[in-house]
Formats: C-alpha cells, sequence, structure tokens
C-alpha cells in the first residue's frame, strides 16, 4: 500500500497491508496528559469530515501517553495505523501533538478543509511510523512591525507551521518603522509607534495567540529591538535618544537607520520596563532583543554616551554595544528567562545568550566554539523576503538575491565538518520573513511556501535526497491549495491612466 507522501519527512515509515476508516462510530481512547491532543485532533478534523469523535474506553484510535518510552524525546512519536485501530504513542504530550499532523496529512486532502466535505471516505492508509525530530528548534520568524498584520493571520500561520512540525513562531515586535507590543506604562509606543503601515495588538490578542499556538505544539518568542532599530519608540519617548530635545517622526523608510538609544539610566529602566511586560505576557523560555545593526554614531557624538563609556572603563563609544547587551541580558537572566539575539560575527554578544548568526554559516561555528547556543538563520538561505526565483514576474523583494527553493533545502544547521562538540551547540534553524517588500498577507504565504517546507524538513529530518523532497512535494502542494496558500501571485493593478486636458 503506498502511502501519501510527507513533508517533513517521518524518520523511519514502514507501510502495512490495509485501511483504517474514521466514520460516525470512531471514537478515541485517551490516557491521562493525551487531552490536549485529542483536543486538536477534533479540532482539526471536524470541519471538512464532521467526526465527533467521542471518547471511550474501548475506543479504536488510542492516544497513549507513557513517560517511560525511551528514544522518542520530547516530541517524537510511534504510529501504528492498522485496519481495525491507530495507536499514537509518545513520551511526552508534545509528541502527540506532532503525531496528529502526520495522521492529518495521511488523510484525503479534502480533510484540511474548513468546510463540509460530504461523500468522502475518510481513510489512512496503514503505517508503522517511528519519528523523532534532529533538531529543538525549528522556526520561522516573522516581522509584524514594517508591515502589520492582524492576529487573525496570526493564528493561520501558527497553524500552517503546525502542519509542518515547525515548533517556534519568532514575532518581530519592534523596529524604526512600527512598534505593536502594548506596554502598558508606556502608552505612546502604540499610539504612536503603532500607527504606521497598520496598528498593534492588545495584550488579550496577544495571550490568546500564545494559548492558540502551545494548543498546536508551537512557542511564541517575541522579539523587541535594541539598543538599534528603535526610531518607533524615539518618535514616542524623545528622551531615550541621544539627543532628547530633537522630534522624530516613525520611519517610513526602508534600511538601517542611525538613531539608536542612549545609555543613560532612564534608557536601561525602560527597557527593564518593556521587558517584564513582555516577560508577563509571553511565557517563552526565550526573549529575543535584537542587538543587530547598531550604528554607533551617535553614541560618538553624545557627551553623555562617551561620559557613560569612560565611567564604565570601555575602550570608547563602540564598546557601548555589548555593555548595553549585558545589562539586558542580565535582567532576563534574573528573570529566569533565556535571552537571545542576533549575532554579526559571532562573538559581539554576552556568552551565556543564545545567538542567531545571519551574515555568515561561520559566524555560527565562530559562536558554537564560545559556548553560545546556536539557531542557525543564514540570510543566504534562510531569509524568505528575498524572491524566490529570477523570473520576471516574480513580485518584488529584497534586492541582493535570489533565495530559490534548493538553496533553502541545502542549508544544513550542523556542517558534516564541524566537531561534535561545536555541533552540539547547534538548537535548529529558523527562517525569517521580513516584510518590507510583503504588503498583505497572500504576499506572505506566496513567500513562505513552498520554501518553509524545504526548512521544516532540514530542521526535522535532515537534507536527504533533494529530487525526494521535490517529488513527495508535488503532492504536498496540493495539501496547500486545499489550505488556499497561493501559487503565484496575481500582477499588481495598473494605476489609472490620466486623461489628457484635449480628451
Amino acid at each position: 500500500m503506498r502511502l501519501p507522501p510527507l513533508v517533513p519527512q517521518p524518520t523511519q515509515l514502514h507501510p502495512l497491508p490495509g485501511r483504517f476508516t474514521f466514520d460516525d462510530t470512531t471514537a478515541l481512547k485517551i490516557a491521562p496528559g493525551a487531552e490536549g491532543a485529542a483536543r486538536l485532533l477534533r479540532t482539526l478534523l471536524g470541519p471538512a469530515t464532521g467526526l465527533p469523535l467521542p471518547e471511550r474506553s474501548d475506543g479504536t484510535v488510542v492516544l497513549a501517553l507513557d513517560p517511560a518510552l525511551t528514544g522518542l524525546g520530547d516530541e517524537g512519536y510511534g504510529l501504528t495505523i492498522g485496519a481495525e485501530g491507530v495507536l499514537m504513542r509518545a513520551a511526552r504530550p508534545q509528541g502527540l501533538l506532532a503525531g496528529i499532523q502526520t495522521l492529518r496529512q495521511l488523510l484525503p486532502v479534502q480533510a484540511l478543509h474548513d468546510m463540509p466535505e460530504p461523500g468522502v471516505t475518510w481513510s489512512v492508509p496503514c503505517a508503522q511510523i517511528t519519528d523523532t525530530p534532529r533538531f529543538p528548534w525549528r522556526g520561522a520568524m516573522l516581522d509584524v512591525a514594517r508591515h502589520f498584520r492582524p492576529v487573525s493571520f496570526l493564528h493561520r500561520y501558527v497553524d500552517l507551521l503546525a502542519l509542518h512540525k515547525l515548533n517556534v513562531l519568532h514575532l518581530h515586535l519592534t523596529d524604526d518603522q512600527g512598534w505593536r507590543m502594548p506596554v502598558p506604562a508606556h502608552p505612546r509606543l502604540t499610539e504612536i509607534g503603532g500607527h504606521p503601515h497598520g496598528g498593534a495588538y492588545t495584550r488579550g490578542e496577544l495571550t490568546a495567540l500564545i494559548r492558540h499556538a502551545a494548543e498546536r505544539g508551537v512557542t511564541v518568542v517575541p522579539e523587541i529591538e535594541m539598543p538599534g532599530h528603535v526610531r518607533a519608540a524615539l518618535a514616542a519617548y524623545p528622551a531615550l535618544g541621544n539627543r532628547p530635545d530633537r522630534t522624530l517622526d516613525v520611519w517610513d523608510r526602508w534600511g538601517v537607520c542611525d538613531t539608536v538609544l542612549g545609555v543613560h539610566d532612564e534608557v536601561l529602566d525602560f527597557c527593564r520596563d518593556v521587558l517584564d511586560e513582555v516577560m508577563d505576557v509571553f511565557p517563552s523560555q526565550y526573549v529575543h532583543v535584537g542587538g543587530e545593526e547598531c550604528p554607533t554614531t551617535e553614541w560618538h557624538a553624545s557627551p553623555a554616551a562617551r561620559r557613560r563609556a569612560a565611567e564604565e572603563g570601555l575602550d570608547g563609544p563602540e564598546a557601548l554595544h555589548g555593555w548595553f547587551m549585558e545589562r539586558i541580558g542580565g535582567h532576563l537572566l534574573a528573570a529566569g528567562r533565556r535571552p537571545l539575539g542576533w549575532t554579526e560575527t559571532g562573538a559581539d554578544l554576552p556568552p551565556y545568550f543564545t545567538v542567531m548568526p545571519w551574515l555568515d554559516t561561520a559566524h555560527g561555528r565562530t559562536a558554537a566554539r564560545r559556548g553560545h547556543r546556536v539557531v542557525m538563520a543564514p540570510h543566504r538561505t534562510t531569509y524568505l523576503d528575498y524572491p524566490q526565483s529570477a523570473r520576471s514576474d516574480e513580485p518584488p523583494g529584497q534586492p541582493g538575491a535570489v533565495v530559490d527553493l534548493r538553496a533553502v533545502h541545502g542549508t544544513d544547521p550542523a556542517p558534516a565538518d564541524w566537531s561534535a562538540t561545536e555541533t552540539a551547540q547547534v538548537l535548529g534553524a529558523q527562517a525569517q520573513l521580513w516584510t518590507e517588500y510583503v504588503p498583505t498577507a497572500a504576499h506572505a504565504e506566496y513567500l513562505t511556501f513552498p520554501r518553509l517546507c524545504a526548512l521544516a524538513e532540514v530542521a526535522w529530518t535532515g537534507r536527504g535526497d533533494w529530487n525526494g523532497f521535490l517529488a513527495r512535494l508535488r503532492h504536498h502542494r496540493t495539501r496547500l491549495d486545499a489550505l488556499g496558500v497561493p501559487r503565484r501571485l496575481p500582477p499588481p493593478p495598473s494605476p489609472p491612466q490620466e486623461r489628457k486636458p484635449d480628451e
């Protein structure tokens, strides 16, 4: 019996003869601790199938949680499908959630629809699957600062990540062009900084998103940029800058803005206020504090910044970046969280930071040798704002490169020539969707898929066989079609033609 191709490819998969059919009589047998997986299964299958899937002691679909199971880790699962029943086992609830997504892919593609699909036989081929992820961090970063996306889109994005067994949504919440995170002690951040390109989230919306994601095995990791990429914050509170007498607008251009936070005590107090609110809303172990692309021109020109550098015994204003990140990172550590930041060299953040190398893979190796935990994010293979082809009808994107499907599939978070010690520092990989050139939700999904499918495969299974991945992706594309993910974008509308005066 041939199985529908799965993305990402399971670690071990053995087809068996026969099929199991879900129908109105199918019931679930739910072990203690497996209730969340049962709710997810009903939530995902209910709209298209209409099946109630009640709980019964003699249910033929068994969801079993056994902490004594060895070899499956936190997210692995075993799935046995026979003609008379289904057994899904895991050592942790996260494993069952991953197994639910596999079962979902094995069903007819109509199971992914959000409307009733009468007349479909909801059967799955019999198989034995044992599946464990290669890396614990399998992420996607979504920039909602440059172009705001409503929380309904974030819920949908989480659903798409979970289908591919991606387990981190990294939300880039602040930048020069917008501030989307509410901070009650500093309301102008969203009143002023949230205006361009959209709006801002409420605390209730973020809390509901975090809950929705957790129910699907996805952690939402917040990012608050500092000490650079802060023009929106400085527009709201000029006293946080290096020239408090200056009035600034939220930046309406792309690129790197040279206005950065000052280094006086009030700024550090502000950052602690913001991060305390972030930690109160987001339970994520990791909190991202940016750290990249921080011009030091203003610090060199500021008597207060030069004085701070001298008082701290630093070599000069350039060293204030590391000093600043040390204080911010220490605040997060003291609160029991792990600070996370972008690294531009592999050696520019305090050693206890978890880092995301984005300029070059070699910087990941440098960071690993320093003892950093590393999430690989090299721009030439994981930045989805680059065009995915050189076709003339490709929509505009970040200039300078093309990152096609094969480039993403070819990324390797822990290259073979790294030592075992270096490889052990790699948590996983993450794709990035910066949104300077992404004005709509459809555009965001078009740029994300199918390239994110390749990243999911790399992070869960490993790079594997390119041709085999392409063959499986052809069928998987029908799943994305069923979910309404666009294959192409329509051309932008032509500008209206002006009438000539004599017409």
